[in-house]
């Protein structure tokens, strides 16, 4: 099957070249290491003798960010990492983080035969690490033409990648036939890679490592001054939209304005999944009547309604600020939903649509022990943002809730990390 793969991807490519080459332009930052992509990383130091190498693909910034313990760990243990990202607002965040933990920072290559396989000769690893759902059929088999292992760590399968899999179990098998071990990030992942034929053996529940974030906590005069350099008013309640895509930021405005209209003192804070859409987002803002600013634009002369966090990697910092959380990607049309992991873990009360299928049990964990609520239109969206708003007793017990969880869902770094170096003591 992977000659049909290698015949057909680049036709694939070429169809849907124009519409990538329109978004990366969006969204800017794409012309460092461009040529990563054709199988040209960077150039890392010679091999040493007796000292391991890793190539870890973390696709975004949120894996980006979730790996940060892992590379701490593997440079502790004295293993070399070649890191890699799929898009520029990863690749920003791991050249500012981690120059000092890892060999070499570059962009994962198109998953197209001579492209990889030039890759793969550069780089030379004794073990692949992708993050959850990355599973490249032409990665894996270069992999395996090399004897190299390949670990899935925090793997996961959404509902639409499970029934689209479903319907063809030989191309279900081709997709995870590469991967030596999977990760799971929980026992309904696990499950189901079971279900499409995975062996049973090869998958072991090791949590999902989003859940061991460490989130610098703010203190009271930083918050001050991040507040102020949004230009969000001193006193009053924020409700902050976290990655929030197209019809859910004018659901958050009439959110906004249905609060104030009950006497509530509250600002917006939105943050959109993708900040190359603030021309559409001040469109949309320039018609109701308030105030706004836009962060990339600098401080603003004078306090805002609604602040626009359209800079790459301050969510954490902006949702600290936050008295309640919307999650994005999850109102309808939306079904996939973005993470509920941060605010969660920084004790914030939160709500989300009812398209969370990409982090389906973490939902229903969070539903159950009370720590968010699901919302099922932007008229529901109101009317419970409203009430909350003006409860603080509720919003407390849901901050509680949240707290707890986190307490009981620690361990996955240690668990993935423990899997990690079994495998290196197999390859011994």
């Amino acid at each position: 099957m992977i000659w049909i793969y290698r015949l057909l991807f680049p036709l694939a490519l070429a169809a849907m070249s124009p519409y990538y080459l329109l978004r990366m332009r969006r969204r800017g930052g794409y012309g460092r290491g461009f040529m990563h992509r054709f199988g040209r990383p960077p150039r890392l130091p010679p091999r040493r003798p007796g000292v391991r190498r890793v190539w870890l693909q973390a696709v975004s910034v949120g894996e980006m960010l979730a790996v940060e313990p892992i590379l701490r760990a593997l440079k502790a243990d004295g293993v070399e990492v070649m890191l890699t990202t799929t898009t520029s607002t990863g690749f920003r965040v791991a050249t500012e983080r981690y120059p000092r933990l890892v060999q070499g920072i570059g962009y994962f290559p198109i998953d197209w035969v001579g492209f990889s396989r030039r890759a793969w000769s550069a780089i030379s690893p004794d073990m692949a690490i992708i993050t959850e759902g990355e599973r490249w059929p032409e990665h894996l088999r270069q992999a395996a033409a090399r004897g190299v292992p390949v670990l899935c760590i925090n793997a996961r399968i959404s509902d639409r990648s499970f029934r689209r899999l479903g319907r063809f179990p030989p191309f279900a098998r081709f997709v995870l036939g590469g991967m030596t071990r999977l990760l799971a990030a929980s026992e309904q992942d696990a499950e189901r890679f079971r279900e499409m034929g995975f062996p049973a053996e090869r998958i072991e529940v090791t949590g999902n490592i989003k859940l061991d974030v460490s989130i610098a906590a703010l203190d009271p005069v930083s918050r001050s001054r991040l507040r102020r350099e949004l230009s969000l008013p001193e006193e009053g309640l924020v409700l902050l939209g976290s990655s929030t895509w197209p019809g859910e930021e004018a659901a958050l405005v009439d959110a906004l304005v249905a609060a104030r209209s009950k006497g509530t003192r509250a600002s917006l804070l939105l943050v959109p999944r993708h900040a190359e859409r603030r021309l559409e987002i001040e469109h949309l803002l320039k018609g109701t009547g308030l105030s706004f600013h836009f962060r990339s634009k600098g401080p603003a002369p004078a306090q805002v309604d609604i602040a626009v966090g359209d800079t790459t990697g301050e969510l954490r910092s902006m949702t600290q600020l936050a008295d309640l959380v919307f999650v994005g990607k999850s109102l309808a049309p939306h079904t996939e939903g973005q993470t509920p992991v941060e605010a969660a873990t920084l004790g914030k009360p939160v709500l989300f649509g009812t398209g969370m299928a990409n982090f389906r049990s973490i939902s229903l964990d969070l539903l159950d022990l009370g720590a968010a609520r699901t919302v099922a239109s932007p008229a529901d969206l109101r009317a419970v943002s409203c009430a909350l708003l003006g409860d603080r007793a509720a919003r407390d017990a849901m901050a509680a809730a949240a707290a707890g969880w986190k307490r009981a869902n620690g361990g996955g770094v240690e668990r993935t990390l423990a899997a990690i170096r079994r495998e290196f003591a197999r390859m011994a």
